[in-house]
C-alpha cells in the first residue's frame, strides 16, 4: 500500500505538473502571445490588388461578435488551410494580443456560386474597442508580411463595429459583405434579439472630386453635411427595400439601441463599382483634362465617341495603345469604387485619386497613430522614392474614410504623373509611367 501511494503520489504531481503547463503555454501562446515568433510588420499594399478578396462583416450577438465571411473561388479550407484569426493592439504591432484558429465545426461553411460563406462567433470580451482583428485562410507556411486579399482581411474594431447588432442582406437573405448599395436593388436588414425600429434616411451630398495633391488644406471643401431629405422607418425585420434613385446619397442606416445610431451602407448607380454611362467615363477624367475639355466631351453629340476620341488623339491614332490606356485607366477607377467607397464613388476620394493616376502602392504601412502611407519607390522626378501620408477622417457617413496630407512639393510629381498619361507615345519609361500592377 505504501509503495502504491508513492507511485499514485507522484502520478498526481505528474498529473498536476501537465495540467499546470497546459495552462501556462495557452495563455502565453493566445494571450501574451510568449511561443509566438514576432510577425514582420506587414505590408498591406496587397490588399490594394485589384481580383477578388476576402469579404468580411460582423453583427453583435450578445457577449459575442459574429464574423461573416465570404471566400472567393477557388477558396480552399481544412488540412493545410486553417481559418487563423488574431488579434492586435494596432496595425504596426509585432506581436498578438492574442492568437487563435477556428475549428472547422464551428466555421458553418456554405458554399455558393463565387465560393465559400463562412460565420463565426468571438466573445466580446476578447475584443476591447481599438483592437484590430486579422483573418488569414492562406496555407500556414505562407509569407506573413505579404498580405493575399483573395486570404486575408483585417478589421479594426471601433465602438460602432463592436456594438451594431445588424447586417445588409440580400434579396435572399445572405449578408451583402460591401459597404454600398445599388439604385433599385433589393436589400434588408437582418437585426439581432428583439426588435427595434430601423430607419434609414438619405442626405444631400455634393460628390466633390478629390483635389490634387499639393491643393492648400484650407481650400479642401467641408465633409458631408446632415441634411435629410427623406426618412421612413423599416416596418418589419423580414421586409426588404431598395433605393430608388442614387440621386441623394448616401443613404445611412440607423439601428436605435441605447440612444445610439449606428452607419449602414450607401447608396450609388445602378452599375456601380463599374462606369456603364458616357457621363460616367467623363467624370473621371477630370484627373487629366481641364474643364473645358470636360465640357467639349459632355457637349458631343455622341459622347461616348467623344471619349473613344479623346483616348485615341492621346495614342496619335495607335488604336491598340489607345485601348491598352482605357482598359488601364478605367479598370483603376473601377478598382478604386470597389476599395475606398465612403459618402462618395472611391474613384473621388483622397486615396483612389492616387490610386487612379499613379497606380496602387508598391507598399503600405499602416501606423499605431492610424495614419497610412504609401510608398512609391520609383516615383519622384528622378527616380527616387516618394511617399504619400493619409490621416483617418472618420464619420458616421464614412467610418474608414482617409485624407490625404497636401504638400507644396509634390506639385511638380504630379504633373509629371499626369503627363505620363496624356503622352504615352513619348513617355512610356520613368516614374510614375501608367503600367498594371505588378505582381507579387
Amino acid at each position: 500500500m505504501k509503495r502504491i501511494a508513492k507511485v499514485s503520489g507522484a502520478g498526481s504531481l505528474l498529473l498536476m505538473m501537465a495540467c499546470s503547463f497546459s495552462f501556462i503555454s495557452f495563455h502565453a501562446a493566445t494571450r501574451l502571445g510568449a511561443f509566438a515568433p514576432l510577425a514582420p510588420r506587414p505590408d498591406f499594399a496587397g490588399l490594394y490588388r485589384d481580383g477578388p478578396h476576402l469579404e468580411v462583416d460582423t453583427r453583435r450577438e450578445g457577449d459575442s461578435l459574429r464574423f461573416y465571411l465570404h471566400l472567393p473561388a477557388p477558396a480552399r479550407l481544412g488540412p493545410g488551410h486553417p481559418l487563423r484569426i488574431a488579434a492586435w493592439p494596432n496595425y504596426d504591432a509585432k506581436l498578438p494580443v492574442w492568437q487563435d484558429s477556428v475549428p472547422r465545426r464551428q466555421q458553418h461553411p456554405r458554399p455558393d456560386a463565387d465560393g465559400v460563406r463562412l460565420n463565426f462567433c468571438v466573445a466580446a470580451a476578447r475584443l476591447p474597442a481599438g483592437t484590430v482583428f486579422s483573418i488569414h485562410t492562406g496555407p500556414a507556411e505562407g509569407s506573413d508580411d505579404y498580405q493575399d486579399p483573395a486570404t486575408t482581411a483585417w478589421l479594426r474594431l471601433t465602438e460602432a463595429v463592436l456594438a451594431r447588432p445588424f447586417v445588409l442582406t440580400d434579396s435572399v437573405g445572405q449578408p451583402l459583405l460591401r459597404r454600398y448599395v445599388q439604385a433599385n436593388e433589393i436589400f434588408g436588414v437582418d437585426s439581432y434579439g428583439l426588435y427595434q425600429p430601423v430607419r434609414w434616411k438619405r442626405y444631400a451630398v455634393n460628390p466633390l472630386a478629390a483635389l490634387p495633391p499639393m491643393s492648400n488644406p484650407a481650400a479642401l471643401p467641408a465633409g458631408p453635411g446632415c441634411c435629410p431629405c427623406s426618412t421612413r422607418p423599416k416596418p418589419a425585420p423580414a421586409s426588404r427595400c431598395a433605393l430608388p434613385s442614387p440621386a441623394c446619397t448616401p443613404c445611412a442606416w440607423g439601428c436605435r439601441r441605447h440612444g445610439a445610431a449606428h452607419a449602414g451602407s450607401h447608396g450609388h448607380g445602378p452599375g456601380y463599382p463599374a462606369l456603364t454611362t458616357a457621363a460616367e467615363l467623363i467624370e473621371p477624367l477630370r484627373y487629366l483634362t481641364t474643364s473645358l475639355e470636360r465640357q467639349r466631351l459632355t457637349d458631343a453629340p455622341d459622347p461616348k465617341r467623344a471619349v473613344d476620341k479623346f483616348w485615341l488623339n492621346i495614342a496619335q491614332d495607335n488604336q491598340a495603345l489607345a485601348k491598352d490606356l482605357i482598359r488601364r485607366y478605367y479598370g483603376r477607377v473601377t478598382a478604386a469604387n470597389r476599395l475606398f467607397a465612403a459618402h462618395k464613388a472611391g474613384w473621388l476620394t483622397d486615396r483612389g485619386l492616387l490610386y487612379v493616376v499613379l497606380g496602387p502602392p508598391p507598399s503600405v504601412r499602416r501606423l499605431p497613430n492610424g495614419e497610412e502611407r504609401w510608398y512609391y519607390p520609383d516615383g519622384s522626378l528622378g527616380g527616387g522614392p516618394v511617399t504619400y501620408t493619409f490621416r483617418p477622417r472618420p464619420s458616421t457617413f464614412a467610418p474608414d474614410y482617409y485624407e490625404l496630407v497636401r504638400r507644396p512639393e509634390y506639385e511638380l510629381l504630379w504633373y509629371a504623373a499626369v503627363e505620363k498619361w496624356r503622352t504615352p507615345p513619348t513617355a512610356l519609361t520613368g516614374p510614375n509611367v501608367p503600367t498594371a500592377p505588378h505582381d507579387r
